[in-house]
């Protein structure tokens, strides 16, 4: 016969039995969404280091590019320091003789005007009255 210990021992293994049946189906479900996940990581890391590789060869290609304009811009500070000194040398050579011409034709210029001047018996130090300034907009028209 079957004692009462033996029947309780009987339910709780069939109550065991149906907690680990319970418990194995989230498991199971649990187990899908891991190995869908796992598959969704490889897809992505397949599809991203091709695109890693390409963002890696731009840059690369980008730096190549970078330094080229730098030694354009530096050829071109260069130029324009070349230039400048150019211009101060042409200022200093042509500048300050070309001062001097120019000063030495204005006295020559007012002398001779004094000179003969005084040629045709005027005062070379009066002041020649400015000439009217002519009409611009026609003969014998009112300006409106």
């Amino acid at each position: 016969m079957t004692s009462l210990g033996d029947v309780a021992g009987l339910i709780a293994a069939i109550a065991f039995v149906l907690l680990v049946g319970l418990l194995a189906v989230p498991l199971l479900k649990l187990g899908r969404v891991l190995d869908e996940t796992r598959d969704a990581v490889r897809e992505l890391t397949d599809h991203t280091v091709p695109i890693l590789d390409e963002a890696t060869t731009t840059v690369a290609e980008t730096n190549v590019q970078l330094a080229k304009v730098d030694t354009v811009t530096t050829s071109a500070a260069q130029v324009a320091e070349n230039v400048s000194a150019l211009t101060g040398l042409y200022a200093s050579v042509l500048g300050g003789p070309l001062i001097t011409v120019a000063s030495t034709l204005h006295g020559v210029r007012t002398a001779s005007a004094r000179a003969f001047a005084r040629v045709r018996g005027l005062d070379p130090d009066d002041a020649v009255p400015p000439s009217p300034a002519p009409n611009l907009r026609g003969r014998g028209r009112s300006a409106r």
